[in-house]
């Protein structure tokens, strides 16, 4: 299953997601935009893992002075890319 989401205050515009088709897993993640090699480094380590997993150690991360990140928006994209699996 694919799912697209526009990220809110961070630098990264748009993140790509495929989950399996129960929803459960992540298959692959990419960003458009933002830290280019952190973002690429983080869509490695998630892959493979389930949505809860990730959603549990990335929610909340802020950059700076921001009150969100390119992380803690990849959690909540999950959250919504999960949702629309099922």
């Amino acid at each position: 299953m694919h799912f697209d989401y526009t990220p809110r205050g961070v630098c990264s515009r748009a993140i790509h997601i495929d989950l399996s088709d129960d929803g459960k897993t992540i298959e692959q993640v990419s960003f458009e935009g933002g830290c280019n090699g952190n973002l690429k480094a983080v869509s490695k380590l998630v892959a493979g893992h389930s949505v809860d997993e990730i959603v549990g150690i990335l929610a909340g991360n802020t950059c700076g002075p921001r009150p969100t990140s390119c992380a803690d928006q990849l959690s909540r994209a999950l959250v919504e890319a999960a949702a629309a699996a099922h």
